[in-house]
């Protein structure tokens, strides 16, 4: 190799370390240009001061007035094109991880549900999602649809499930106390061996819901629809259950305890003659 080509990938390797680093290069570039603008200008100091400096306080003010409008208009317009991008990003990921039935794909989709909260994006659609064994507890997760989903042994603890849906989702064992899941949808969802206690199910949809052994104390389902549930030793303590639709005795037949549990006049007649037992009459 020549003396000429060594200096000339010499030069280049230096030019590449300069581009790499943006800082530099616009202080570099910065110098250059002042360089030139106040050596092409040396002579309107020099010789015409008086003249020239008004004419430099006008484009001052131009500039001025270009970072004020045009410059913070530039960077919200930045900066909401990166938030936009990184939400997109979350989903994408959410995407991703999809039917892995895996713990890394289960930490990972709820660490991109945390971020999308943080972005105030709470509708999301997490139908199919392995989420077993994770923590979602005080998530918002309304108006999102995890139908199929799989949040078996997690912890829901006041998330926000309202409007939700969560068809034949399964959250066996899992914890939802006080969890909001009003006027959500979860017919043929497995609640088996779950916390429930005072958890809001106000106008739910629970038709043919696994409710096993089940803990419903104190918990709302005043309106909801529970043509087919399953409560078999489930325990509906203090549980309002008023306005129920699609309730029957028989249902109740086998639930744990129905003591202090709110009903309908006439569906609460039919449990004091055949349950008595389970109300402590």
């Amino acid at each position: 190799m020549s003396f000429i080509q060594q200096r000339a990938k010499k030069v280049g390797e230096i030019f590449n370390r300069i581009i790499e680093k943006p800082l530099l290069t616009s202080t570099l570039v910065l110098i250059l240009v002042t360089v030139i603008v106040v050596g092409l200008s040396l002579h309107y100091y020099i010789n015409e001061f008086d003249t020239f400096i008004p004419q430099i306080l006008a484009e001052a003010h131009g500039m001025i007035f270009d970072i004020a409008v045009i410059g913070i208009l530039i960077f919200w317009l930045n900066q909401n094109g990166q938030t936009r991008q990184q939400i997109r990003t979350y989903k994408d990921e959410i995407d991703d991880f999809r039917l892995w039935e895996s713990e890394e794909a289960a930490f990972r989709t709820v660490g991109n549900i945390k971020r999308l909260n943080r972005h105030k994006i709470y509708e999301i659609n997490l139908v199919n999602c392995h989420l077993a064994r994770t923590n979602l507890s005080h998530v918002n997760l309304k108006a999102s649809n995890l139908n199929s989903a799989n949040l078996s042994h997690s912890s829901l603890i006041e998330t926000n499930l309202e409007n939700t849906r969560l068809n034949q989702t399964n959250l066996e064992n899992s914890n939802l106390n006080q969890a909001n899941l009003k006027g959500a949808y979860a017919s043929g969802a497995n609640f088996k061996d779950a916390f429930l206690i005072k958890a809001n199910f106000e106008g739910t949809f629970l038709i043919k819901t696994n409710f096993k052994n089940a803990y419903l104390m104190e918990g709302n389902l005043q309106n909801s629809y529970l043509m087919g549930a399953d409560f078999e030793n489930a325990s509906l303590y203090k549980a309002d259950l008023r306005g129920a639709k699609g309730l029957t005795v028989e249902q109740l037949s086998k639930v744990k305890t129905l003591y202090l549990a709110q009903f309908d006049e006439e569906i609460l007649e039919q449990i004091k003659t055949n349950l008595p037992e389970l109300v402590g009459v």
